[in-house]
């Protein structure tokens, strides 16, 4: 009797098409893709998801609110913050964009000068912030006692990258028209770089929004409670007063100058696709 193997039945042959194939490789893959997106979901979830949730859900009483706005510390933080906001950030920035144009200029001195102000990037934030805490201190600081000693009172990298990108032949071209500094600055820098300062404005005022590590290391929010923002507030409701609920109602408030921002620079992003 004759035996017919799979391999020469035209029926066998039929369900191994190429399509079939595609579909169990296809069937294969995807088991492989969540075996391996699995673990960054979990993480995601369980880091991301479930804090905002948790912090929502306490920051969701209506008391703690209450008791928020009842607070005489409160109104003085929200001015804190924003005073924090419109010095803090558009003064660090337009210091950066000068200095980016002063790093520009050729010449070995300014080159060792630009190696010396890009060091504080390389390290941690904190020891300056307790190098300055240190120089502001009242009794024994660095600084107050120079003030008391000469008057006896008591008391950037992403514009210099930006500078860079622009062609040097719009500078020249300014130059052969008999325009000045200044007018090379307001009329090729500024209109080129426009978008750019915009962004970083932006993500500046966002991070500033959450910064806690400048005001709690520098002045710890004191003295007498006066120059908190409502990240170090929110942190003294929640853990030095032991009352979570307060402290996560504290830092929501700051939601209604967040989203806002937040839309803005997704809208300016896509407008302008700035790249950071």
């Amino acid at each position: 009797m004759a035996v017919t193997s799979t391999i020469d039945s035209p029926a066998a042959a039929t369900n191994t098409t190429p399509l079939a194939r595609r579909r169990r490789t296809f069937g294969a893959d995807k088991l492989w893709a969540l075996a391996f997106v699995t673990p960054y979901v979990a993480v995601f979830v369980a880091f991301v998801i479930y804090p905002i949730g948790y912090g929502l859900w306490l920051g969701s009483d209506p008391a703690s609110y209450r008791a928020l706005f009842s607070d005489p510390v409160y109104p003085r933080t929200v001015v804190n913050t924003l005073l924090y906001l419109l010095f803090g950030v558009n003064l660090k920035l337009l210091l950066a964009l000068l200095l980016s144009g002063f790093f520009m200029r050729k010449g070995w001195r300014t080159k060792i000068l630009l190696l010396v102000f890009m060091l504080p990037w390389a390290v941690p934030a904190l020891p300056s912030y307790l190098s300055i805490n240190w120089m502001l201190n009242g009794q024994w600081g660095l600084i107050n006692n120079i003030i008391w000693h000469v008057a006896q009172v008591d008391g950037t990298l992403i514009f210099l990258a930006g500078r860079m990108a622009v062609s040097l032949e719009l500078y020249e071209a300014a130059e052969v028209d008999g325009a000045s500094r200044l007018q090379k600055f307001r009329y090729v820098t500024l209109p080129l770089m426009a978008g750019m300062y915009l962004v970083c404005t932006m993500l500046s005022t966002i991070w500033a929004l959450g910064d806690f590590n400048a005001v709690r290391f520098i002045s710890g929010g004191g003295p007498a409670l006066s120059t908190h923002v409502l990240a170090t507030l929110g942190i003294r409701n929640a853990f030095e007063l032991g009352d979570p609920h307060l402290g996560m109602a504290t830092v929501l408030t700051a939601l209604p100058l967040l989203i806002p921002l937040v839309i803005l620079l997704m809208r300016q992003l896509r407008r302008s696709e700035v790249t950071i």
